[in-house]
């Protein structure tokens, strides 16, 4: 893709969703924290699913040290990975506690430093929560990065710098949204919905297929 094809892929996507939204539910910067962690290798349905219950008993980090690593579990058996997350959440929301005042930090090296929480999920805490340009790269924008000729590279590092570059910033701050949602409901990982894609004809891999 190039410059203007990239241009008006997002011009596209922008026109079609002008304020796209994570569909993780939350209320709080502290409770998208807790989402986005719990969130590893599960889906976003599974998540809002368990939070729902979670949430309105516990939402900060004093009442989740509360509940106790065991009582955190019960409300969050159902995602996978539920007893690491369950540890890592607890050893989170006692840093934000002792270190932050129960605050959640606004800082990428302050948010890397808890546990189970790395460059994936501080990306998505900086952007939805502080508004900043990040590029959150899980396996439906690492695909589309790949896929559309957008940004192609090999590891989720090297597409997400690739991302940063190409796309224009005034479309930097949503970006990460518009490109989740395309992967998730559109150019999906087995059956990409070319005929239904509205930036089909700006993309390699819509191209190629028109072809």
């Amino acid at each position: 893709m190039n410059s203007q094809e990239i241009a008006a892929f997002f011009a596209t996507l922008q026109a079609a969703n002008p304020s796209p939204q994570t569909e993780l539910e939350y209320a709080s910067v502290f409770e998208l924290l807790a989402a986005v962690l719990l969130s590893a290798q599960a889906t976003d349905v599974s998540v809002n699913k368990a939070t729902r219950r979670l949430f309105p008993v516990a939402n900060t980090p004093h009442k989740i040290l509360s509940l106790g690593e065991d009582g955190l579990c019960e409300y969050i058996r159902t995602i996978g990975l539920y007893r690491s997350k369950a540890r890592h959440l607890i050893a989170t929301c006692r840093i934000l506690i002792e270190e932050h005042a129960g605050k959640v930090p606004g800082s990428r090296e302050a948010l890397e430093r808890l546990p189970g929480v790395g460059r994936k999920t501080a990306n998505v805490v900086l952007n939805v929560a502080f508004g900043q340009p990040t590029m959150a790269v899980d396996t439906h924008i690492f695909r589309l990065g790949n896929r559309t000729g957008l940004a192609p590279g090999k590891t989720p590092l090297a597409v997400e710098q690739g991302l940063l570059q190409r796309i224009p910033p005034e479309y930097l701050v949503d970006a990460h949204h518009w490109l989740i949602l395309h992967g998730r409901y559109v150019c999906q990982a087995r059956k990409p919905q070319c005929g239904h894609c509205s930036v089909r004809a700006y993309c390699d891999h819509g191209k190629a297929e028109v072809r």
